[in-house]
């Protein structure tokens, strides 16, 4: 059993910053990826990064050279530096773990950003 723990989130201007956490706890070491994926109002939800065990990292296009994924492994915790943010960038921000034939989504984190 995996457990998320988001933060990080919050209001801010746009072309400001903000750094998202997720702490991983339970089995960690099943983990074989984790990512962030964000859901607008009335909007599904989209890619926002991942990163493999090995640290290998994929980003959706709308968010290339803005935000970057990182992970402490002491910490068992992922980071999303999310920079350069746009209006367009509002919306709930989730972590997921996966591993091989399940996927654990955290509690959600709003990322607000004022125009």
């Amino acid at each position: 059993q995996v457990q998320l723990v988001e933060s990080g989130g919050g209001l801010v201007q746009a072309g400001g910053s903000l750094r998202l956490s997720c702490a991983a706890s339970g089995s960690i070491f099943s983990i074989n990826g984790m990512g962030w994926y964000r859901q607008a109002p009335g909007k599904p939800r989209e890619l926002v990064a991942t990163i493999t065990r090995g640290g290998s990292t994929n980003y959706g296009n709308s968010v290339k050279g803005r935000f970057t994924i990182s992970r402490d492994n002491a910490k068992n915790t992922v980071y999303l530096q999310m920079n350069s943010l746009k209006p367009e960038d509002t919306a709930v921000y989730y972590c997921n773990a996966v591993s091989a034939g399940w996927s654990k989504w955290g509690q959600g984190t709003q990322v607000t950003v004022s125009s």
